[in-house]
């Protein structure tokens, strides 16, 4: 029972991870511009996404536009954008395997197969969290670089947006999952690995003798 609860504990973690992957892929804040003028008045802030580009207003308006070219991308935009979908595509493929072979689900008779299909769900999930781990820091790190950067103009100076945050937490959620779900799947493994046996103690007949029956 107590492994079942840890299962399901770890499945609602890799979900939750799973969404904020997607979230974070769908956030134009990914970069945001930088103030480091003391002296200048700021009418517009800039986001910048994986998809779009936003400007806000100080009087509170947005306006957002979609990249007109995907090859003319950075590749550190390119790479976000195929690795997060990647990352949303195998969330899913995670969810359902885990969900076929869990203790809470019938769909798979109980046995060694069962618990190597969960393990194999706790696996894609660590999976998803290390592919998205990848645009996340090489994004901070091109941001941390540009911005102490001498060479590189105030205006053009980014800083680190919302979702770069929403994206470590969420892969914080898919390693703690998965790593939940594979210990509590092996544990269970080895636990049902070595069957009890059971001899029957061994009784003289009448003549001295112990029955064959005794012996299998």
């Amino acid at each position: 029972m107590t492994s079942a609860a840890v299962e399901i504990l770890g499945l609602g973690l890799g979900i939750l991870g799973w969404v904020g992957v997607i979230l974070a892929c769908g956030l134009p804040m990914w970069q945001v511009s930088a103030f480091i003028d003391v002296n200048i008045v700021v009418a517009q802030t800039i986001w910048e996404g994986l998809w779009m580009s936003c400007v806000v207003q100080s009087t509170g308006q947005m306006q957002c536009k979609v990249y007109d070219s995907i090859l003319a991308l950075p590749p550190e935009m390119q790479a976000g954008r195929a690795l997060t979908v990647i990352v949303a595509l195998l969330g899913l493929v995670a969810l359902m395997v885990t969900v076929v072979g869990a203790q809470c689900t019938n769909c798979i008779r109980p046995g060694k197969m069962k618990s190597r299909i969960v393990i194999a769900g706790g696996a894609i999930y660590i999976l998803c969290g290390v592919l998205v781990l990848i645009p996340l820091c090489w994004f901070a790190n091109i941001v941390i670089s540009d911005f102490y950067d001498p060479t590189v103009p105030s205006s053009q100076k980014r800083e680190m947006g919302a979702a770069l945050y929403i994206g470590w937490a969420a892969t914080a959620l898919l390693l703690f999952g998965g790593c939940l779900i594979c210990c509590c799947s092996c544990s269970q493994r080895d636990e049902t690995s070595f069957p009890v046996k059971y001899s029957a103690p061994r009784r003289p007949t009448s003549n001295g003798e112990y029955d064959k029956k005794n012996y299998v």
